[in-house]
């Protein structure tokens, strides 16, 4: 006789937290995660459904298969992946679970997810998060994304946490660990920089202006270099 699994049929969808990494499109136009782990390689949007990663044809989540995405039950679980060495810059995420999903004794495997909020840990200088800028690495037409400082930012593709958010769509929230608020809201262009949007409050203007000083003293001092004097041009 086979034994089935109880079914549950929860009135509001259960709530989950996992670890990814930011990504951004590289035409710059899309914003999403990919995960740490199994289907590291396929980044997924704030509302998605999962597939089979070994790409047979059955619906995840299978029970004889360990397709679907991923989560565990408790935010501390989550928060104790990110004191990993090769987990430190990725974010923690807060989801809700989707459709059909098989519970275990530390989280779900499920079928679809919302995440609701990425919280975004500090800068590698150890000053908090203002932006998420160009890690260095990615996926095929995707960049990795990490936590920086307005210091840090220098000329590297970024965009303030706003942005990301308003890219990623949905209803995403995106916050500074500790609660410190993300940057303004805007359009990231091209060459990374964000265009401030409307409505926006003086601490998200102040952040906004603090990223931009900075992007603009690095590319004063690059000029100066370029001329070969040692200050910076009038």
């Amino acid at each position: 006789m086979r034994l089935r699994l109880p079914e549950e049929r929860p009135t509001e969808p259960p709530t989950g937290y996992k670890i990814a990494h930011p990504v951004l499109s590289q035409d710059g136009t899309r914003a999403g995660f990919t995960g740490v782990s199994l289907g590291g390689a396929l980044p997924y949007g704030v509302l998605d459904e999962a597939g089979c990663v070994y790409g047979r044809r059955h619906r995840a989540p299978h029970r004889r298969c360990d397709c679907g995405f991923h989560c565990v039950h408790e935010r501390a679980a989550a928060e104790a992946l990110l004191c990993t060495a090769e987990h430190r810059a990725a974010v923690l995420l807060e989801v809700s679970v989707l459709g059909a999903y098989i519970r275990f004794e530390r989280g779900f495997r499920y079928a679809r997810q919302r995440v609701r909020t990425a919280t975004v840990g500090p800068c590698a200088c150890g000053a908090g998060a203002g932006a998420l800028a160009d890690a260095g690495w990615g996926r095929p037409g995707w960049r990795a994304l990490t936590a920086a400082c307005a210091g840090c930012v220098r000329g590297r593709t970024a965009l303030s946490l706003a942005s990301f958010a308003r890219l990623a769509g949905e209803g995403l929230r995106v916050r500074a660990a500790g609660g410190a608020a993300g940057l303004a809201d805007g359009l990231g262009s091209a060459d990374g920089f964000d265009v401030p949007g409307s409505g926006l409050g003086v601490s998200e203007l102040v952040a906004e202006a603090a990223l931009l000083q900075a992007r603009l003293d690095w590319f004063q001092s690059q000029l100066a270099r370029l001329d070969g004097h040692g200050t910076q041009p009038g």
